[in-house]
């Protein structure tokens, strides 16, 4: 079940790759048009999004193998 939520939510979001920090504060300020996106940020950036009120949703990466 967790291998078809992660897909789906891949699957609908917008990679924006490094450039998801910029971005989510940009969709949270008005200054993007709202969408999911998807990316790269670090545990600190993340905790830096969470002080801003900017709701983010961490996944971490799991190998395929590791799925059962």
């Amino acid at each position: 079940m967790y291998r078809q939520l992660v897909q789906a939510m891949v699957s609908n979001c917008e990679d924006v790759g490094h450039s998801f920090v910029e971005e989510a504060r940009k969709i949270h300020y008005n200054e993007a048009p709202e969408r999911p996106i998807r990316g790269n940020a670090t545990e600190e950036e993340c905790e830096a999004l969470s002080e801003e009120g900017i709701a983010i949703l961490r996944l971490h990466n799991i190998k395929e193998e590791d799925l059962n």
